[in-house]
């Protein structure tokens, strides 16, 4: 009896998910509780487990289509192992298999090769099987589609007879042919391709035009002299790594600078709630981290508890889980205040945008050497802007202004920071 694949439950008050990637093809033997594809919501990519070992026999839903919750995804046959034939395929199993068979079942087409064959339009009774286990492979589709092709003869045109030319004048033979080079470079490049947006990228392209439409945003801005930050972090650098087993980096200065920016300016820290000013006595700290599926903002849960040491590596996970799209939706739920970096992709400037119901986000930005005065004297000095975007709603300009002044001398004078002072 076929055993069913179903959408696992993502997260509270998700319905619907979009299908990723399919680690398993139809034919191959899965373990239990071994993932065999990954589902998408508007928060988080979530792994999809066999229930039992066995062979995976038939793929419901390719890559890219949505499905519900508890919706059945693909069916599997339970087996102990892979040299096991299911029940239902010991009769086929006595037949002689031939080595390129026409296609059988849509439980031995490739998930690449199912996709080519509704682009080209190719039935499955067209196509010879040829991969490993008489799978259908894309280069199966591809070989029918031009086989198929083939067989359609173009209409010849019937011949034209030319009408008489107007009389004109002789034309610029140096402009015909610049502008015919012109027609033949952009005649390759002009395709065109629709991706359908991931649950991940709606939910984001959402809460951007809730935060403009709802809240009140202003940004302001200062620059921060890096000189001593980066003296700091040279001096220490290996002695760090070597007890801590993490690199110093920046952020834990300002995750740790904007904990004491935020203690004096507590509306930064809260949100708007059912007409009330709601004010945190936490600081849960979102980090915006790139990830393949697009912006994560996972958060460092009473960042005020946690020292330089804690804070890298706090960091050091979620990046490194970022990227393999292994972020839990607890970890990316909550937040108080957010810290997005976007010096890292060279940015100078930019007014990012309030995560609501947050009130406020600080924006870095790139470290460039650039001529300041100090003493009265010219010097060069590695400077990076920084801007906060707060909700003017609940933050006076007062506030913003004196916050981004309590992050500049916490990151100047790092050691105040040391010394609570």
């Amino acid at each position: 009896m076929p055993v069913e694949l179903k959408v696992p439950t993502v997260g509270e008050s998700i319905t619907e998910v979009q299908l990723g990637a399919w680690r398993k093809a139809p034919g191959d033997f899965v373990e239990r509780d071994e993932a065999v594809a990954e589902v998408e919501s508007d928060k988080a990519t979530m792994e999809v487990l066999a229930p039992v070992s066995g062979t995976l026999t038939q793929i419901l839903k390719t890559e890219g289509q949505t499905a519900k919750v508890g919706e059945v995804v693909a069916l599997m046959e339970e087996s102990k192992a892979p040299g096991d034939k299911p029940a239902s395929s010991k009769a086929a199993a006595s037949k002689k298999v031939e080595a390129v068979a026409p296609v059988a079942a849509a439980a031995r087409v490739m998930p690449a090769a199912q996709r080519a064959m509704a682009t080209h339009g190719v039935s499955a009774a067209q196509v010879q099987a040829t991969g490993p286990g008489g799978r259908v492979l894309k280069e199966d589709v591809m070989r029918a589609a031009g086989a198929s092709q083939a067989k359609v003869e173009a209409p010849k045109p019937a011949p034209l007879v030319p009408a008489p030319a107007p009389i004109a004048p002789k034309p610029d033979k140096a402009a015909a042919a610049a502008t015919q080079e012109a027609a033949s470079s952009y005649a390759p490049n002009r395709s065109e391709e629709a991706v359908p947006m991931t649950p991940m990228r709606k939910r984001i392209a959402e809460r951007l035009v809730e935060a403009q439409q709802s809240a009140a945003l202003l940004t302001t801005f200062n620059e921060i002299d890096m000189s001593e930050v980066m003296a700091l972090r040279d001096k220490f650098k290996d002695a760090f790594v070597e007890k801590h087993g993490v690199k110093l980096g920046f952020m834990s200065f300002f995750v740790k600078a904007s904990i004491e920016a935020l203690k004096g300016c507590p509306r930064i820290n809260a949100e708007i709630r059912h007409g009330n000013i709601v004010y945190h006595h936490y600081y849960d700290i979102g980090v915006a981290i790139g990830s393949g599926k697009g912006l994560a903002v996972p958060i460092i849960r009473n960042a005020e508890r946690l020292g330089f040491a804690e804070i890298e590596k706090v960091i050091a996970d979620f990046g490194a889980r970022a990227k393999e799209n292994k972020l839990r939706l607890d970890e990316l739920e909550g937040g108080t205040f957010t810290i997005s970096n976007g010096g890292v992709y060279g940015s100078m400037l930019s007014t990012p945008i309030v995560n609501p119901p947050q009130s406020g986000i600080l924006g870095l930005h790139a470290i460039q050497d650039r001529p300041v005065a100090r003493n009265g004297q010219v010097v060069i000095r590695p400077m990076m802007y920084v801007a906060l975007t707060y909700d003017h709603r609940i933050v006076d300009g007062r506030e913003a202004v004196t916050f981004l002044k309590r992050i500049k001398e916490c990151v100047e004078n790092p050691e105040r920071m040391m010394l609570d002072v």
